[in-house]
């Protein structure tokens, strides 16, 4: 049994995807089954139903945690707070108490200057980011504050060192840091622990670039200083694991970037 069995994990964007090799392909992916290894029951959100099903599938039958898979569209135009709470509410009815909130899901248009980009495409980046977080977090407080849970949220090296064609994903994750930091603030006295993420992962989307596009994968994908980049399970999503550690609780409001498994590893 895990640290975590008979505790309840809210993890955005947890779709299934594995590398060619059959490793978890995707940092949602790869949290998921980090938590479902301690023994954590999951609900995980995303856009891609058949996915969602497929992850459900494979966690409940390796680890024999139960699974929620909840669509979780958070866009423009839509009833989002209704959404957040709607996931939320499922969570509470089907397993009673939440105590890690951790959001990934994040969507965007790469590679498109400021001056060609289209509010459409901005509002992409920022929903599915920003404002995901931000309604999820409302959302979970009142169980967080019960549980005297975690919030681990996920920015990106893009916002902190201005990436080439990425700024409304960098705009969405330097919100996402400034938003935790306040949660950090103002929510400690309540037992809740903030913290935020900013890896840098090799995944599935990231080696079908490298296999269609090699000279543009050369040219934009910098190898970290480690000599490798993140393991989506085992650097990761063991981060999170540990962030939801109640020996960890003096972390709070701690921005960490790993890069190549560089960064807090347990």
């Amino acid at each position: 049994m895990g640290f975590l069995t008979g505790k309840t994990a809210i993890i955005t964007g947890g779709g299934y995807s594995v590398l060619s090799d059959g490793r978890c392909g995707s940092i949602g992916y790869g949290i998921a089954t980090a938590y479902a290894k301690e023994g954590a029951n999951l609900v995980i959100t995303g856009r891609n139903i058949p996915k969602l099903e497929k992850a459900k599938e494979e966690l409940e039958k390796l680890y024999g945690i139960k699974v929620l898979a909840l669509s979780g569209d958070i866009s423009a135009g839509n009833d989002n707070k209704a959404t957040a709470q709607a996931v939320v509410d499922a969570a509470i009815k089907e397993f009673g108490r939440i105590d890690v909130l951790i959001n990934n899901a994040q969507a965007s248009a790469s590679g498109v200057t400021i001056q060609d980009h289209t509010t459409e495409q901005f509002d992409l980046a920022i929903y599915s980011g920003l404002y995901a977080a931000f309604y999820y977090m409302q959302a979970c407080y009142p169980y967080l504050k019960e549980t005297q849970g975690s919030i681990i949220n996920f920015a990106s090296g893009a916002g902190l060192f201005g990436n080439y064609g990425q700024c409304a994903y960098a705009a969405a994750k330097e919100g996402i840091r400034g938003l935790s930091r306040v949660a950090a603030t103002e929510w400690a006295k309540d037992g809740i622990n903030t913290n935020v993420v900013c890896p840098l992962a090799w995944t599935a989307q990231l080696e079908g670039f490298e296999k269609a596009y090699p000279e543009a994968f050369k040219a934009n994908v910098k190898m970290p200083p480690a000599g490798h980049f993140g393991d989506p399970e085992t650097e990761i999503g063991r981060v999170c694991v540990q962030l939801a550690n109640p020996d960890f609780k003096y972390m709070n409001g701690e921005t960490l970037t790993l890069e190549g498994g560089m960064g807090l590893r347990p």
